[in-house]
């Protein structure tokens, strides 16, 4: 398997370092890298279910790349792996012009997210939303959940109140979950005055900004039916 992909310029790599230094402020662990073709899609974890008892949905970030050259991958990599080798590229490319090669780091073991995919297609479109809302619904749930926490920090309490707070419809966008603002505001994929486009698959949710992708996934759930 090639254990390299080569992004255009240090822009993208510079991009792509962003992107995952905020989705490892939400949880440090493991990044997704499909290449297919001449695009790259990073996928990143935001809230995962506990356990085969844990109702929550599964929410993941998303964003797109284009590759200089072609790439068929399909790999798991520590995050925090990554980053290092973009921190030593960002480095030695300041001064150079041109695409960048990216030598990707060891495996992981699949995760129980990493081993599901949105559908490619039957996407239904629904009412968009505002990046305002979805920024003061995620700020709101944030204030909520360390509220309610105050000093505590037991596992299952923690649990329990961000699946309260974060798996709450969103107010007139019942098909939205308050964890898909979140993960979109903490990637920052919302931007000042832009909409939200959302779709539903199955049971898949797709919140979709020029900036990037949330993905939900409950379970047994769907608007559509």
């Amino acid at each position: 398997m090639n254990r390299s992909i080569i992004l255009p310029d240090a822009l993208s790599l510079a991009d792509l370092q962003v992107f995952l230094r905020r989705a490892g402020r939400v949880e440090d662990g493991s990044v997704r890298l499909i290449a297919t073709g001449s695009v790259l899609a990073v996928y990143v974890a935001v809230f995962t279910p506990a356990g085969l008892l844990d109702r929550s949905p599964t929410v993941l970030g998303l964003r797109t790349l284009a590759l200089e050259e072609e790439a068929e991958l399909d790999v798991v990599v520590p995050m925090r792996s990554l980053l290092e080798r973009f921190a030593r590229l960002e480095e030695r490319s300041d001064d150079v012009a041109g695409p960048v090669t990216l030598t990707l780091p060891i495996e992981v073991q699949t995760l129980a997210w990493a081993a599901i995919s949105p559908p490619r297609g039957g996407w239904i479109e629904f009412d968009a939303v505002p990046a305002a809302l979805l920024e003061t619904v995620a700020r709101e749930g944030i204030d909520e959940v360390k509220d309610t926490l105050g000093g505590n920090t037991g596992e299952q309490i923690v649990q329990r109140v961000r699946a309260e707070v974060w798996g709450r419809s969103i107010e007139d966008h019942e098909h939205v979950p308050a964890a898909a603002a979140f993960a979109a505001f903490s990637l920052g994929f919302l931007a000042d005055g832009d909409e939200a486009s959302v779709y539903e698959a199955g049971p898949w949710t797709r919140v979709s900004t020029t900036r990037g992708h949330v993905l939900v996934k409950r379970p047994n759930w769907s608007l559509a039916g």
